[in-house]
């Protein structure tokens, strides 16, 4: 079975994130975890507002790097929308393989979002791990190729929604 495409998820995902960095007063609460790796850095963007206080974290390492520096919020905002602005997105359905790892020429992320807007009936959850590619075909490609070098397959989503335990879209 195909793997499923998320590019719609991630482009919903964009600017919610966004208004998030713009305007943060129109959130009640939040929790947001987002780590990206792309050509061999990785940039952490953490930021939580719980009972009216926010705490934020942001950092990143250059590719070969073995030092964490924090980044100002803006630059830790502006790599992962540059991934969520990718044209297509895979996304894993489970914990990868022991031993397996995701190629670096790919950028990943992890995204651990909840949030509840203000006057909001409830709070949105969302849990995933997206692989970014330039577009469908270059997406499908991988898939197939990941599939062959691993000699299995790569637990990638084929069915939509994703409702797991510890992955899941929104909820």
């Amino acid at each position: 079975m195909p793997p499923a495409l998320y590019t719609d998820l991630t482009a919903a995902l964009r600017p919610l994130l966004a208004e998030l960095l713009e305007t943060p007063d129109l959130f009640q609460t939040w929790d947001a975890h987002l780590e990206l790796v792309a050509a061999g850095g990785r940039v952490v963007l953490k930021s939580k507002r719980a009972k009216g206080l926010v705490d934020s974290l942001f950092w990143g390492r250059a590719p070969k790097a073995t030092e964490n520096k924090q980044l100002p919020q803006a630059t830790a905002f502006a790599a992962i929308d540059r991934f969520l602005g990718l044209k297509a997105h895979l996304a894993l359905s489970d914990a990868l393989p022991e031993g397996a790892v995701l190629d670096e020429a790919y950028p990943h992320c992890a995204v651990k979002f909840s949030y509840r807007k203000k006057g909001a009936p409830k709070a949105k959850a969302l849990s995933m791990i997206f692989i970014g590619f330039n577009d469908d075909a270059d997406a499908l490609a991988y898939a197939l190729a990941y599939a062959e070098s691993a000699g299995g397959s790569l637990p990638l989503v084929t069915t939509r929604p994703l409702m797991g335990t510890k992955l899941h879209e929104w909820r």
